[in-house]
């Protein structure tokens, strides 16, 4: 018999490690009452007629005491009898148990039917809850997970809703194996990493000086366990999951906004569309407003305009402006009523914001005349005030931003300058700077 390394289900139920499988197979609990009885859900399934006496009377004795009809205080006992028999009685379960103990239960079992409640109840901690994500099944089988796609949508989309199909593909239980990877017991402990997924390994950098490094395990993939070739799944090939192809339609509802997710109906392991917002070429939308920039002439912010432009609507909006009317450089009007759609409202809508970008014409673009004429069309200027006391007249120059303030122009002299001069010595260039 292999070293049991924990005996608390033994314990519970009164029988020593060293039972034969075939024994605990043989037990089963006989009382009619209790098959009656609402308690008599948590009793193990009947294996046969005959039992053992050592088994049987320890098994009935227990069962007698802590039945729920018998002590409506021991509920929670009375499972934890009924838990053991059926880890003990079944040989997998065992197997796992004597191997590994708590451990070998809670990374072996599927949590199904409330497992996970009693599990806690006797060992403390979840079926789940066990050393952060080797939570994992050792069979392989893992609880569904959100898959996350993203979905690229115009500005278009988001303004008028669309319908569109995609082809998904996610990795599902193997239905051959039952997500087993191969036949039942097949699945064995990979002796590379010791069933850790992963090989620890040390490197000596320098006398007195080691390096512990930690990588996946080739042998195992990273799984903590391994199948024979010959008793892989044909399915699968052993690798437990299957690629599975969807078609989903996807509705993008109108008003919807960049960020915001999609889940078509699936269950576990859905597949979730994240929508992502296109860059537009003339819009730029802030919550359920667009905005949008517009150039405009000097005689059209002067004299009034009238232009046209698409909207995300397949629909030209004409805009007209009364002459009269000054369009600042830089100012802001609005349409009200003209922006994007509500999220399951679409009947509201948000602002459209237009910025006007007055566009002055080039230097010199008319005669003196024409601009003396002009400028009796125009406001007049304000009166020039006296001037008292000492002045200097200064001339105003074009300002390039690129080269920034503060003697750029006597830097390019310094550098030209040095340039002319560092051929034959070093040190003139300082000289010109001061000069």
């Amino acid at each position: 018999m292999a070293n049991v390394v924990d005996t608390k289900l033994y314990d519970i139920l009164g029988v020593p490690p060293g039972a034969s499988e075939n024994e605990l197979k043989k037990l089963q609990q006989t009382q009619p009452t209790a098959a009656r009885t609402p308690g008599a859900s948590f009793l193990p399934p009947a294996a046969g007629a005959g039992v053992t006496s050592l088994e049987k009377q320890a098994y009935r004795k227990l069962a007698k005491e802590y039945h729920p009809d018998k002590n409506p205080n021991a509920g929670d006992k009375f499972k934890e009898i009924s838990f053991a028999y059926e880890v003990l009685s079944n040989p997998e379960k065992r197997e796992l148990y004597d191997r590994y103990g708590e451990q070998g239960l809670r990374e072996g079992s599927g949590g199904g039917g409330g497992m996970d409640d009693i599990f806690s109840h006797i060992f403390g901690g979840g079926l789940f809850g066990f050393m952060g994500n080797q939570s994992r099944s050792r069979n392989g089988r893992r609880r569904g997970e959100d898959m996350m796609h993203p979905l690229k949508v115009s500005l278009e989309d988001l303004y008028n809703g669309k319908t569109t199909k995609l082809q998904l593909s996610k990795n599902v239980l193997c239905s051959a194996c039952s997500g087993q990877g191969g036949k039942s017991g097949a699945v064995q402990k990979c002796g590379a990493c010791r069933g850790r997924g992963v090989r620890i390994m040390i490197r000596q950098l320098a006398p007195g000086m080691v390096q512990q490094m930690q990588s996946v395990c080739s042998d195992c993939n990273g799984e903590g366990e391994v199948i024979n070739e010959k008793d892989r799944c044909k399915k699968c090939e052993g690798k437990k999951v299957i690629k599975e192809v969807k078609i989903l339609e996807v509705h993008v509802d109108k008003g919807m906004k960049h960020g915001q997710r999609i889940t078509p109906p699936g269950g576990a392991g859905r597949h979730v569309l994240l929508l992502q917002e296109k860059e537009h070429e003339v819009f730029q939308r802030d919550g359920n407003d667009l905005h949008m920039t517009y150039k405009i002439g000097l005689v059209e912010a002067l004299c009034g305009f009238q232009f046209t432009f698409k909207h995300l609507m397949p629909v030209r909006f004409v805009v007209k402006y009364p002459p009269g009317k000054v369009i600042e450089p830089g100012c802001v009007r609005v349409v009200r009523g003209e922006g994007m759609p509500q999220y399951r409202n679409p009947f509201e809508k948000g602002d459209l914001y237009i910025k006007f970008d007055v566009q002055f014409p080039e230097n010199n673009w008319v005669s003196p005349d024409k601009l003396s004429e002009l400028e009796d069309l125009l406001p007049s200027r304000p009166e020039v005030p006296n001037i008292i006391g000492d002045t200097e007249e200064v001339e105003l120059q074009e300002f390039d931003s690129t080269r920034g303030s503060g003697g750029g122009q006597r830097r390019e002299a310094y550098n030209d300058s040095s340039d002319e001069e560092s051929s034959s010595h070093h040190g003139p260039g300082v000289q010109c700077a001061h000069q």
